[in-house]
């Protein structure tokens, strides 16, 4: 006869630590134990929170997932999910990542706002003027996700928030500079993202793919924190959201990305 895990003192701490090591050892998991498995959305919130102290790593942005209704209905949730994306796994344009550990292997291309003004937890939601309004500058990025879940697609709202929403490595290109009154983002869902893999693959998308407007995405993850007690601060930025659908990629492939005036971006994966 099996003897059940003990409930750890702290369940959230405990989960954290084990998703946490395991991002850091570049593992997979099948489940949380009962013992300290998240069962809500808030529980979640929980452990994500923790992160930071267990990788000893400061937040550089934050991303949402499943941001289409076709990434939603892949990993079984009601809605996109928001996560932290730690300074340690971001680059500059033209980076080399390693995909050894990646179970995922995919590359997302998405549209990102660099923050230069605070935005703190408060009781009504922010506009999206008065989010416009902390937006400072626009770049090209590619994030390269992966869940700590071996069955991602299995693992339910509350745990693959607890996992940080599959976060991993991230791609940032050059900052463009922007005001909330510049019509350039007005005409993000138009904006078309043209893909190329060097297989030969031309993937294309556009800014509607993600939550119909990478600004009302972004809206979304300010209100998202806010709500739920985090701060967006100056100096960070949000990732947005795939545009193009998940480009599957292999080592030895590389992928680039244009995104018209906001700019093109290029990694390699070994």
């Amino acid at each position: 006869m099996t003897t059940p895990h003990p409930t750890p003192a702290d369940p959230a701490r405990a989960a954290a630590d084990l998703l946490a090591g395991h991002w850091q050892r570049g593992e997979h998991l099948d489940a949380l134990p009962d013992a300290c498995r998240p069962r809500t959305l808030d529980d979640g919130r929980a452990v994500q929170g923790l992160w930071a102290e267990v990788v000893s790593d400061r937040i550089a942005g934050w991303k949402i997932a499943a941001t289409s209704v076709a990434g939603q209905q892949h990993i079984a949730v009601s809605g996109p999910l928001a996560g932290p994306v730690f300074a340690r796994r971001v680059q500059p344009d033209g980076a080399t990542m390693d995909l050894t550990h990646n179970g995922m292997k995919v590359a997302e291309c998405e549209v990102v706002f660099g923050i230069g003004r605070t935005l703190a937890p408060r009781g009504e939601p922010y506009t999206r003027a008065e989010v416009l309004a902390a937006v400072a500058t626009v770049h090209p990025g590619i994030e390269v996700p992966d869940s700590r879940f071996r069955a991602f697609e299995r693992a339910g709202e509350a745990q693959l928030i607890a996992d940080c929403a599959c976060c991993n490595q991230m791609l940032v290109g050059a900052a463009v500079a922007v005001d909330a009154q510049d019509p350039r983002l007005a005409e993000l869902p138009a904006l078309r993202v043209q893909a190329r893999t060097s297989d030969g693959r031309t993937p294309v998308g556009l800014g509607s793919n993600v939550l119909g407007d990478p600004v009302e995405a972004l809206v979304w993850l300010v209100n998202e924190l806010a709500s739920t007690g985090r701060t967006l601060a100056a100096g960070q930025w949000v990732t947005t959201g795939a545009c193009v659908p998940p480009i599957p990629v292999l080592p030895g492939q590389s992928v680039e990305a244009d995104f018209g005036w906001i700019g093109r971006i290029g990694v390699r994966f070994v």
